[in-house]
């Protein structure tokens, strides 16, 4: 599931500039309730929501354009934002239980410390260092549309191992986390708190997931 939704900017309207120090913090704390948020979705319906996984799946990419279309009322996006994590959480349940029950739960724990130390690291070296990676976003969303795109056709020719395709995902959004952390320092180029959390979730999730596969499948390919 590497995909990843550009908001628009500059669409809060007058009065709702965020100072860049407020932001980092706002930002941080609406992305950890969302996660939590979605653990919950994950051990509540992990092992019972089967196939309608992608009926929440699209549901949350619906509600994706419905947080970006009413960022100018922050009470009503920040609720469409947890909603979209919730609905998020019930999309890669059956992803998450199905490494939980081939690997043990250990690994999904390790995926998910895994992740947020890294991204903590890259945010610690963004502010600590400067680190602005901004210009070479562009380079970087047309990278992952050629991985989506791959991605697809493998599924019929299969060209790419899940663990390559996996080892592309994590480096190509590890490098939206260094770029998404330059612009809550900058203080949000015109993107709302709301708007940063969803691409910082975004990020986390898609390197949670690449991290499991990269390490589900070495230890099986071990055994």
């Amino acid at each position: 599931m590497a995909y990843r939704f550009q908001p628009s900017p500059y669409g809060a309207g007058p009065g709702t500039a965020v100072k860049p120090q407020s932001m980092l913090g706002q930002v941080l704390g609406i992305t950890a309730l969302g996660m939590c948020i979605s653990a919950l979705a994950v051990y509540l319906f992990g092992n019972s929501i089967g196939g309608l996984s992608w009926i929440a799946f699209f549901g949350a990419f619906i509600l994706l354009f419905a947080i970006n279309a009413t960022r100018a009322n922050s009470a009503l996006s920040l609720l469409l934002f947890y909603a979209f994590t919730f609905l998020e959480g019930l999309a890669i349940s059956p992803i998450v239980t199905t490494y939980a029950h081939l690997d043990g739960p250990a690994i999904v724990y390790n995926a998910a410390l895994t992740t947020g130390l890294g991204m903590f690291a890259v945010g610690a070296i963004v502010y600590a260092t400067g680190l602005d990676l901004r210009r070479f976003q562009g380079w970087l969303m047309g990278a992952l549309l050629l991985l989506i795109v791959a991605g697809i056709a493998s599924m019929f020719f299969h060209f790419i191992s899940p663990t390559i395709y996996s080892w592309g995902v994590l480096v190509i959004f590890t490098g939206l986390v260094f770029i998404d952390f330059a612009r809550i320092r900058a203080g949000g180029d015109g993107y709302t708190p709301v708007q940063m959390a969803v691409q910082i979730y975004l990020d986390a999730v898609n390197i949670f997931l690449a991290i499991l596969q990269i390490t589900g499948g070495s230890r099986r390919s071990n055994d």
